[in-house]
Parts: C-alpha cells; structure tokens; sequence
C-alpha cells in the first residue's frame, strides 16, 4: 500500500487482528501452475458442453423469494435443471440457495455449479454508513473492515458474490446515486476502490469466508447530464483518464473478479455495447481477466436506445466484452440464432462462457458447491454482536461536523435535552438506501440511542414536530421500498406547537432533520437539494425559543444548506450511519467518540453552482482571490452576479471538538531532478481540549502543463490521532508518480517545471510551498 495512506488506529474492533487487514491483491490465482491447472479443467469442460449449456452459463436471472420445496419445481428451478442458468441473485438465506443449488449439482446434465449475488452494498445484516459516508471517514482501515464483514455475513449465509464496489465520480449531488459512490476525488475513490476488493475479496477467493467483488458502473455513469438517473454521458476521454477511470483501474489492479457495465452511453455507445470500454480499455489496457455482467437488463434497454431490435443489442454486448446478461435474457433468447446468421461466432460465445467458469473455479464451487452458506455458521456469523459493534465504530467515525458554534457540542452529561424531528423515532431509515438484506426494524434509531446509552444522567423527551415534507404524495415516493416516514397527519400549526412546547422544558434541543432513506438512491433524483420546506419551518420555530441547537442532519447527498446554516449552533452531518446510527450518533453528540469525518463531496451553496468540485481548472479570466475571499463580483470575470465562486463546504472539510494548529511546510529539496523521492512534512498540534483524529491532507498544483491542470489534487492523506497538547511530524514521500497524468496525447507521465506543494486540514485551508522538479 502506498505510503501516502496511515491506516488508521483508533477504536479497532477485537473482531479482527492486524494480519487479517490485506495489503495486496489476490495471490493465490497469480502462479503459473494455478492457471494451467484451472484452463485445463475449464477446457475440458467447455468441450463436453452443448451451445445451449454455454448460453446458459451466461443467464443471470433474478430468483425472486421462494420457499425451499419451491425450488426445483419453480419457473428458475426448471431452467436451472436445464442448464440455461449461470447464477442468480436476489435469494436470502442459506438453506434457499443450498436448494437450488442442489438442482444444479443434482439434476442438471452436467453439474456446474451457480453462483448466488445479492447487492450487499454498504454491509449485509449489519449495515454500515452509507458508502458516501463510509467515505467521510477517510480511513482505509474501516473501509476494509466493513467489507470483511459484509463478505463473511453474506457467505454464511450463502452468497458469494456482491455487486459492490460502487466507484463512479461524480460532482453532481442531484444525482441520487452519489450516496453509493465515495465522492468527487479520483484519488481518495481509487483508496477505497482497492480497500473494499481487498475486504470482500481477501487473499484467497476460495475460501468460504471471501466472495467475488464487482466493481460499478463501468464507466462514468456518475456524470450523467442534468444529474438524472440513466442519463447520457458525454465527455473528453482527457478527462475520463484523469478524472472518472482512476477508481475502476484501481479495482482491477487490486484482482476484482467482476465488473459490471454502466447504463450510460459514451462516446454515443452505450456502455452495454461499448468494445472501446469493455474490450480496449478494461482488457487490452488495464489486463483484466475477470467477466463482465451487465447491469439489471442493461441489453433490453439499448433497444429503447435506438440501437437495434433484442437480437441484434445481445450481439453488440456480446461483441463488445459482455460475458453475463442480467435479467433480461437477451444472450438467453437470440445467440443462438445470431450464430446460426454468423452475427456472432462461437469462439465469442466460448470465451465468455470460460470467464464464468473460471470464476466459479476460482470460488472453489467445482470443488465444493456448498462450501458457502450453512444456517448453523450463519446464526452466529450474521448480525451478531461483535459486527455490530464494528458497525458501531465505523458509523461514529464516519460523521462530520460541520459548525460548532459556542462549543454546544459535545452535550453535557446531565440535565433535559428535547430530541425533534420527523425521524427521530425511525428506525425504518437509519439504514440508507442500497441496505438489500438490513434488519431494518432492528436499526437503532436516534431516540433509542440516546436513552439506551445516556438515559441514566440525562432526561430526553421527544416530539416529531414536521413530516418530512410538506406534499403527501411526494413523501409517499420518498417511503419506498418499504421505508415508511411514518407520516402525522396532524396540522403543521400542531406539530409545530408540540415540538415548541417539548423545547420549552429542554436545556437544548436535538434537530434530527434532513432526508429521509430513499430520497436518495437510485431512481432518486433531485432538481432541488435543499432541506424541505416543512422542516426549515421547524428550525426557525425552535429558534424563537432562545435553546442552543445541535442540528443532526440525514442526508445522502451534499444539501445546499445556505438557507438554513446560520440557524443552528452545531450542526453533525450523520449521513445514514446503518445498524447501529442512533447509537453511533448519540456517542459523537455526547463526546464519547470526537468526530473525524472529512467531506469527501463539496456541499454548494445553491444549486446553481452546481457542478462545483475542488479539483476544477482556472479560466483564462479567474477572478482575483481577494475577491473569492471576499464574495464580491468582478465583470468580465469567471463569477456570479448574484452567488459567491467557493462552495458552503469545501472537499475534504470536517470539524473536531479540539483544535489543530499546522506549522509551514518543510521541503527536503526544493529543487529535486529525475527520479528523486522528497519529503514534504509540516508539524501538527493539538491545541484543544480534547483528544482527536485528524486527516491531514496533501495537494499538488502543476503550475504550468501542456494542457491546462486543475488548481489542486488530492495525493495523499494521514489520519492521526494526537492527543490533548501533544504534536506531530507528519511527512509525505512525494515522487514523480505523483505528478503523473494522461497529457493530449493520453500518454501517462510527468512533466517538469514548478508545483506548488500544499498541506491542510481541507482543500480550502492549505498551507503552500513551490517546488522545481527537474528531468
């Protein structure tokens, strides 16, 4: 792992020690003799199966539920007999794919085995923060521990394959699906990109307790046009290089198994049908070996694309690179047919059925097609104690502070303190979208956390105050997939009056506000991100009551908050923190965990800025930075009439409880040539109170490039923990890599000249120091 990321340290769970943590990719498929080993088996095969058994291998339908006895005689279970299925997913519990798995080692003709997929996200019955917040935490070691967990849960219980890591770029917060990404920077998404394959996947696939990553969606669906879900894409490949591909490429260097393809077209190809994607660059450039699904009926939806009738998109895919058609049955229906009319050939249909047999190989399912899932290991193994508490931990760590005025956090221990808002009592939400296979009723909401942990010395008393949003029927669409906002019908002017009179007999209010789970998410787009109407009205009530308020705020996306910002003393971004959020929330308002979570998305001020990212270029007309300091216009300038240029929260911005103050920067040499390794180190104290975490980030400006190079990049960061009083040397190693880009010519390399070395607490707050890097 690079030197530039300090895993880190603090409050590891006992669940696991330091040698289970992978520091590299898969080993065990690397050897020569494993692989000879493995084509000679799949090729042996491969000679012994009829056209109709390849296809089949290359059907990924969804099961639906069922009930055990149900299994052989289904619709799914007949095809499974017949060969005509590679793997299915959407199947929870053990003893459910144990039978149908038993068809297929049993009564099909040749006994391959499936394999079972399910969308465990961000964890499986223990759920953690959403991945956008997972990413707040900017802790390497976390993000991997939750993907441990998630891999041995859903083992257990019988899946082997996770349609996860999400890894899409994006800087469009409209876009609902930013809550499964990690944000807007290509360097900190290619960190947890590699970290979460090496926790689904660990050092050897075949053992029981690890499952195929797939890493999605491939490729740059995070920048759809408008931030509207499935929207078209349209880009410079300059810029895919530099800015969306990082976090793939980072997947597949560190041995992901599975790739999945995105909805979006580039280049005016959908990716589905996209041989430049799929085949150019995934394979011929960055040498993966692993198979290509499509996403949920990825190949049916290039017909409405404009790109052909089913039989004609199922040999585009084909052709392209795609190995397994998901839901839609077009391989299933029409290759067949498309080689008989030589519209595909059978050396295609061949390599494509081989890359789904070598996975399965790879899983260890021709050696054992149960060795995954057991409902005796799965009691014990899901959603036990010492997973949640992991839970725990990673969702504290994950919250980010953004305001903290007159220091209302952390709460004191004692007294009255008035918990309002829609969601205060709903556990139904804490799980986030993407949450497949949470225990949701189980979730523990904020109320119960707080009175579970800190009822003793404080008295808290509740009130819901708003719904969460004005329209009936809009909150009906929030409430999908079953994550009800337990709508009041009482009159706004009752709710309101309620929630005043409960603050009145408070020492300090909790405003729990935000979104709710699923207004965000896939299909969840948004033309406004501000906070709902009805639940700004109750801030601004609570206001006129004069009582401090710390403001939890559930979101899963960057919210324009200017409207509502300047009302609260504090306020905790806590994303939707998974399993154990009332708890983790109630450790950070109380000060038993001190928050540490950086933003990994920029937060606008309107939506009008938006896009808006740290990484951006200058104009050839910048405004003068007094004036961005100063939010004042300049005509003729890069500026809003009627808006300031900087962001309401920049990237990588995140308060503490205590205070770190940065000394400058120290340079070994300022002038280093060729292939030279410098330290960059500057000395941070903590001058607070109380002891801390902070991430302590490095950027790099290329001064002057032949093409025009963004302001600042992300290219390292450390997670320190310091105690009260106590300094640190924090040192960089800075190479030429690290200077590295994809120039016009998209040729990846370094150029010498002057670059502005910057180290701070956030994008915004640097400290800078020039350097001259010679060849």
């Amino acid at each position: 792992m690079k030197k530039l990321i300090v895993l880190a340290t603090l409050a590891l769970s006992p669940v696991f020690s330091a040698q289970e943590m992978v520091d590299k990719p898969v080993q065990s498929y690397q050897t020569a003799q494993y692989q000879a080993k493995k084509k000679a088996f799949v090729d042996k095969l491969l000679a012994k199966m009829t056209l109709d058994e390849k296809i089949g291998q290359l059907n990924l339908p969804t099961s639906g539920d069922f009930t055990t006895g149900q299994a052989q005689s289904s619709d799914i279970g007949k095809k499974v007999e017949q060969g005509l299925v590679g793997g299915l997913f959407n199947i929870k519990g053990a003893d459910k794919i144990k039978a149908v798995q038993k068809v297929a080692i049993e009564k099909s003709r040749l006994k391959i085995p499936l394999i079972f997929g399910m969308d465990v996200i961000h964890g499986y019955e223990t759920t953690f923060p959403i991945p956008l917040g997972l990413a707040a935490s900017w802790d390497m070691n976390l993000v991997q521990q939750s993907a441990r967990v998630a891999a041995r849960e859903a083992a257990s219980d019988g899946i082997n394959w996770t349609f996860s890591p999400m890894v899409d770029i994006s800087r469009e917060p409209r876009w609902g699906r930013v809550s499964e990404g990690s944000g807007e920077d290509p360097y900190l998404g290619s960190e947890i990109a590699r970290n979460m394959v090496y926790g689904y996947q660990g050092k050897d696939l075949s053992l029981n307790n690890t499952i195929l990553a797939c890493v999605k969606h491939f490729a740059l669906y995070g920048a759809s046009e408008a931030g509207r879900d499935y929207n078209t894409v349209d880009m410079s490949h300059v810029r895919m290089f530099n800015e969306y591909f990082p976090p793939y490429k980072a997947a597949v260097d560190a041995g992901v198994a599975s790739v999945m393809a995105s909805f979006n077209e580039v280049d005016g190809v959908p990716a589905t049908a996209n041989k430049w994607l799929q085949t150019d660059v995934l394979r011929k450039m960055w040498n993966f070996k692993g198979f290509v699904v499509t996403d949920y009926t990825g190949i049916n939806e290039m017909v409405d694309h404009g790109l052909g009738d089913i039989q004609h998109v199922s040999a585009l895919a084909l052709k392209a690179g795609i190995d397994m058609d998901m839901v839609g049955e077009g391989f299933l229906t029409t290759l067949k047919k498309s080689l008989a009319e030589g519209k595909v050939t059978q050396a295609e249909i061949d390599t494509a059925t081989r890359r789904i047999l070598e996975a399965k190989y790879d899983l260890g399912l021709f050696e054992d097609p149960y060795r995954y899932g057991d409902a005796r290991w799965a009691a014990k193994e899901v959603y036990n104690m010492e997973n949640r508490t992991v839970a725990r931990n990673v969702a504290a760590q994950s919250m980010v502070l953004l305001k903290n005025d007159r220091q209302v956090l952390p709460l004191k221990k004692s007294g009255t303190v008035a918990v309002i808002g829609p969601l205060v009592n709903n556990s139904m939400n804490m799980g986030g979208t993407w949450s497949v296979a949470t225990k949701h009723g189980s979730s523990v909401s904020l109320m119960q956390g707080l009175q579970e942990n800190y009822g003793k010395e404080v008295r808290f008393i509740s009130a819901k105050g708003a719904n969460i949003d004005y329209d009936a029927k809009l909150e009906e669409i929030y409430a999908a997939h079953g994550k009800k906002t337990d709508r009041d019908n009482r009159s706004k002017e009752a709710l309101l009056k309620e929630a005043v009179e409960v603050a009145n007999k408070a020492d300090v209010i909790v405003l729990a506000i935000g979104e709710s789970a699923e207004m965000s998410g896939e299909s969840s787009s948004r033309t406004e991100i501000t906070i709902p109407q009805s639940q700004v009205d109750l801030l601004n009530e609570l206001k006129k009551t004069g009582k401090p308020i710390a403001m939890v705020l559930f979101t899963g996306r960057p919210l324009a908050l200017t409207n509502v910002k300047d009302t609260p003393d504090a306020i905790l971004n806590a994303w939707f923190a998974g399993s154990e959020a009332g708890s983790a929330i109630a450790d950070v308002l109380f000060g038993k965990v001190n928050p540490s979570g950086k933003l990994p998305m920029t937060f606008p001020r309107s939506l009008g800025q938006v896009p808006i990212y740290y990484n951006a270029k200058n104009t050839g007309r910048p405004l003068d930075q007094k004036l961005v300091e100063k939010c004042e216009y300049q005509r003729f300038r890069s500026n809003y009439m009627d808006e300031c240029n900087t962001p309401l929260y920049s990237f990588g911005y995140g308060l503490s409880y205590t205070k770190f103050n940065y000394s400058d920067i120290s340079i070994s040499n300022a002038n280093p040539k060729g292939n030279q390794t410098i330290q960059a180190s500057v000395t941070i104290t903590n001058t607070g109170d109380y002891d801390g975490a902070e991430v302590v980030q490095l950027y790099i400006r290329d001064m002057v490039g032949s093409i025009t190079r963004p302001v600042k990049e992300l290219k390292g960061f450390q997670k320190i923990f310091l105690k009260k009083g106590e300094s640190r040397k924090v040192t960089f190693d800075v190479t030429p890599e690290h200077l590295k880009f994809y120039n016009g010519d998209l040729k990846y390399d370094w150029e010498p000249g002057e670059f502005d070395i910057m180290i701070g607490t956030n994008s915004d707050e640097v400290k800078h120091s020039k350097i001259n890097w010679s060849k």
